[in-house]
């Protein structure tokens, strides 16, 4: 069974820094993607960036592009199979819940593509 533990969340000022992990355990597949997402309140979960494991492409979602581009890098450690969002110059808007997850073969830009899911890790950033 795939397993997946995000972890690096907290509470940061306007401008700091956080770094989440993605561990993942229980999965038999060599070729697959591990993708970040958030969900603020009251709004749909959102994808953010996505990275594969076979040859480290990163991806970030095109909606969300504008918003984290700079901010936000995706990284992957393979011999711990553990996937981290280094983010930096945060801002209140990224309040969210953070989750990470995995799917077999490449990145997906979908949501729903995702079926193993982990679950989040709270970010708050203050004003």
């Amino acid at each position: 069974e795939v397993q997946l533990q995000a972890s690096g969340g907290g509470l940061v000022q306007a401008g700091g820094s956080l770094r989440l992990s993605c561990a993942a355990s229980g999965f038999t597949f060599d070729d697959y993607a591990i993708g970040w997402f958030r969900q603020a309140p009251g709004r749909e979960r959102e994808g953010l960036s996505c990275i594969g494991s076979k040859d480290g492409s990163t991806y970030y979602v095109d909606s969300v592009k504008d918003s984290v581009k700079d901010r936000f890098t995706i990284s992957s450690d393979n011999v711990k199979n553990t996937v981290y969002l280094q983010m930096n110059s945060l801002k209140p808007e990224d309040t969210a819940i953070y989750s990470c997850a995995m799917r077999e073969a490449r990145c997906s830009d979908r949501v729903s593509a995702f079926l193993s899911w982990g679950q989040g890790t709270q970010v708050t950033v203050s004003s």
